[in-house]
C-alpha cells in the first residue's frame, strides 16, 4: 500500500503509463519480502539449533510476517507441504525402511519427510565449479552447475533445472507468495521450494530467468566436470578463519 500511495503522489506530477505503475509496485513488493527474508535467515543462523528445521521454515521465511496475512485471505487453507505422496506414481519405489538403509538421517528427513535444512550447513552452498548435481536418493540428474548463483540466503540455489525436477502445480498467487515445492521427478524426494524473485540477482543468471529454486543441499550430489571426487551435500562447510581484524590478540606469556 506504501508504494500505491507513493505512486499516487507521483503521478499528480509526473506521468506514468499503467504498465510502469504495475512493474514499479511489483518490483518495491518483492523487495519489501526480499529485506525481510534476509533478516529472517540471519535470525535463524544465529540461534543455535538441530541442522534440521521444519518444512515451513524456509517458505515460512517469506510468509511469515504480513504475507502470511494476504495469502490466507487469498488462498484458503494454504500448506506448505505438499499432501501428494512421495512414493506413489514415482519410477523408484521403497519402503520407509528401505530408504532409512541407504541414506542418512538427515538426507531421508529431507527427502522422504520434507525437512528443510539450517541454512549455511552444507559444503555445497559454497560449490562453484563446473558439474552437475543429481538426487542424493536415486541419482537422477537435476541442476547444471552453470545455472548456480550465491543468493546470499545459505542454501544452494540454481536459477533453472534439468528434467528430474518436479515443480508443484500451484496457482499464480501462492507461486508468487510462498513458492512451490520441488520434489525428484523420479523418486519423489523433496528437494526445497522455487520463488518468483530471480530479477532482484543481478549480474546471475536467476536475473534472467526470473526464478530461484532454492535447494537443500543435503537433498544433493555433486559430481565435479574435470573428473575429480563427488561431493555428498550432508557435509558441513569447512570453518573459515576470522578477518585478522576480528581475531583475538594473541597472549605471550611472561
Amino acid at each position: 500500500q506504501w508504494f500505491r500511495f507513493q505512486l499516487i503522489d507521483l503521478d499528480r506530477e509526473l506521468t506514468f503509463t499503467s504498465e510502469m505503475k504495475n512493474y514499479a509496485f511489483y518490483c518495491g513488493g518483492f523487495a519489501l519480502l526480499q529485506m525481510y527474508t534476509f533478516v529472517s535467515v540471519i535470525k535463524a543462523m544465529s540461534t543455535e539449533g538441530p541442522k534440521i528445521n521444519s518444512l515451513s521454515s524456509r517458505r515460512g521465511f517469506i510468509s511469515g510476517g504480513f504475507t502470511s496475512v494476504i495469502a490466507t485471505s487469498i488462498i484458503p487453507n494454504i500448506a506448505y507441504a505438499n499432501d501428494k505422496s512421495r512414493t506413489d506414481g514415482y519410477e523408484i519405489q521403497k519402503t520407509a525402511s528401505e530408504w532409512r538403509s541407504m541414506l542418512t538421517p538427515v538426507q531421508y528427513d529431507i527427502l522422504r519427510n520434507g525437512a528443510t535444512e539450517r541454512p549455511n550447513s552444507s559444503i555445497l552452498e559454497s560449490e562453484e565449479r563446473k558439474g552437475e548435481y543429481s538426487c542424493a536418493g536415486c541419482g537422477t540428474p537435476l541442476f547444471d552447475g552453470a545455472a548456480k548463483f550465491h543468493s546470499g540466503t545459505g542454501w544452494p540455489s540454481f536459477a533453472t533445472t534439468l528434467s528430474g525436477v518436479e515443480v508443484e502445480d500451484v496457482s499464480a498467487i501462492q507461486a508468487g507468495l510462498v513458492g512451490a515445492e520441488l520434489r525428484c521427478r523420479t523418486c519423489g524426494g523433496h528437494l526445497g521450494d522455487v520463488f518468483q524473485d530471480g530479477f532482484l540477482f543481478l549480474n546471475t543468471p536467476a536475473f534472467v530467468s526470473g526464478k530461484r529454486y532454492c535447494i537443500d543441499g543435503a537433498a544433493l550430489v555433486f559430481k565435479p566436470a574435470d573428473g575429480s571426487n563427488i561431493v555428498i551435500g550432508d557435509q558441513l562447510p569447512p570453518k573459515k578463519d576470522l578477518p585478522g581484524f576480528l581475531s583475538p590478540p594473541k597472549i605471550t606469556p611472561r
